[in-house]
């Protein structure tokens, strides 16, 4: 946990992630603290130094002297992203803080690089059920005597005041613990923060973006629950209309913290977009020298056919997938007849591949290519699950092999939809490539027999001459 002073105003921030990675801000909502971002920041802090903020007047950060505006907490974030970060940050913002994220991205566009926002505000204007219900406790905290009132009434009606506020909060089939569920709700209760509630009630509805998102470049990643009780869906249609950059995603059974209540989805979601390793289900945090491997990987990836046409994120995202295999000299990586349930790019070193041969005639196996750094093999069986057609051998100096299931391709399709049609255009891409060649050469055979022998019809006893070198197969 750190404070930095930005302006003489002290600012709580609880930290993760190296201090060398690009910093990522984690900004909460309304009547919530640093905490309501924590179900994210494991997986964050693999690639992001991450900050997580509680805004003056929440958690362990001290009120504003002044009004509270969200164009005060936009002016006091870009002042900590001055202290903290040497370039332009990822920014996540739940709730009010999305709205504040939005604010800043319009006012100082070349601090934020790209924005994860959950159910934030955009209007301004909550809920009818927060209007009618909760508001009003809202205002009367904003006053000494009503303030007196309220914190008895609460702790005299603890759980009718939770049966108020849960269908405002979350989905009738929530996923949220009981844990998170009871420490989510201390920070609405938080004694002391009647006065910076009701200033930021009223500084939410004072900055109704409407007709503004029309002039925001950053992209970002918006994320809604069906059931948002709170923030209401309409606001996800200004999204809709003017903001061009935006990926806006509903979530079923989830309220206004889908973080919490479908965690994994979320998770899914923020890491397709910001090109974190993770693919459902394998949400395992990375090590710092993992994460090196995936970098390497992932520039390897650029120059190789799978990773044709992919952006940065995109490689780093389908890097973390592969698994890494060292081969010693002539050991064996796939047998004919193994499942095609793998396919593998050649890393370092080169494969050989090896066919048996049904003419009593000829050897029984015979090389039939040599595959060099780069080159891909086994992607039709891995496509089809058919056995493997070849032995596939680590060349006389051995290999370092790439390989990648069917299963976590197929989570990768699932996970980023424009990611899984990118891959499966390469694999097309990269086969069709390979049948061309094949027909070319059988052209070229099928030439210089005619041009040996004119006059004369081919055979397809011709066309498999032991003179003429074996074309490679398609794995």
């Amino acid at each position: 946990m750190s404070v930095y002073v930005v302006n003489g105003q002290a600012v709580h921030v609880v930290e993760e992630g190296p201090q060398q990675y690009q910093v990522a801000l984690l900004v909460h909502g309304w009547s919530s603290s640093w905490y309501a971002m924590s179900p994210l920041l494991g997986m964050l802090s693999q690639r992001f130094r991450c900050l997580a903020v509680d805004l003056p007047g929440y958690g362990k950060s001290p009120p504003f002297e002044h009004r509270t505006t969200i164009d005060a907490y936009a002016e006091l974030l870009a002042g900590l992203i001055h202290q903290v970060s040497d370039g332009p940050v990822v920014y996540v913002g739940h709730s009010m803080g999305g709205m504040i994220g939005l604010t800043l991205a319009l006012k100082y566009p070349m601090l934020i690089e790209r924005m994860v926002l959950l159910g934030p505000t955009v209007t301004g204007r909550l809920s009818t059920f927060i209007n009618l219900f909760v508001s009003p406790v809202t205002m009367m905290e904003r006053f000494g005597l009503g303030r007196l009132i309220v914190s008895g009434v609460e702790r005299a009606f603890v759980g009718v005041t939770d049966r108020l506020m849960r269908p405002a909060s979350f989905a009738e089939r929530t996923g949220i613990t009981e844990h998170d569920y009871r420490r989510l709700r201390e920070d609405a209760r938080r004694p002391g923060q009647g006065r910076v509630r009701a200033e930021c009630f009223f500084a939410m509805r004072e900055n109704d973006l409407t007709g503004r998102l029309k002039n925001l470049r950053t992209p970002g990643l918006v994320i809604w629950g069906a059931e948002d009780n709170t923030v209401p869906l309409r606001d996800a249609g200004v999204i809709a209309d003017e903001w061009d950059e935006a990926d806006l995603r509903i979530l079923p059974k989830a309220g206004h913290w889908p973080h919490f209540e479908r965690p994994d989805q979320t998770r899914r979601l923020i890491a397709s977009y910001l090109g974190l390793p993770q693919a459902s289900p394998w949400l395992v945090p990375l090590h710092p020298q993992e994460m090196t491997r995936v970098d390497e990987i992932a520039r390897f990836l650029a120059h190789a056919d799978l990773g044709r046409g992919l952006n940065d994120a995109q490689r780093i995202r389908l890097a973390a997938q592969f698994e890494v295999r060292n081969l010693a000299p002539g050991e064996m990586l796939a047998r004919t007849g193994d499942p095609g349930d793998e396919l593998y790019i050649v890393w370092e070193g080169t494969l050989e591949v090896w066919s048996e041969n049904t003419d009593e005639h000829l050897p029984p196996r015979q090389k039939v290519a040599v595959l060099p750094p780069g080159r891909m093999t086994g992607e039709l069986a891995v496509l089809d699950r058919e056995p493997r057609t070849a032995d596939l051998v680590a060349g006389p100096e051995g290999a370092t092999v790439l390989a990648l299931s069917r299963e976590r391709l197929l989570a990768l399709a699932e996970d980023d939809a424009v990611l899984g049609t990118r891959l499966l255009l390469n694999l097309a891409t990269a086969m069709s490539q390979r049948v061309r060649f094949i027909l070319w050469q059988l052209e070229r055979a099928r030439k210089q027999a005619a041009d040996a022998r004119p006059g004369n019809t081919l055979t397809a006893f011709d066309l498999n001459e032991p003179e003429e070198k074996p074309s490679p197969p398609i794995m």
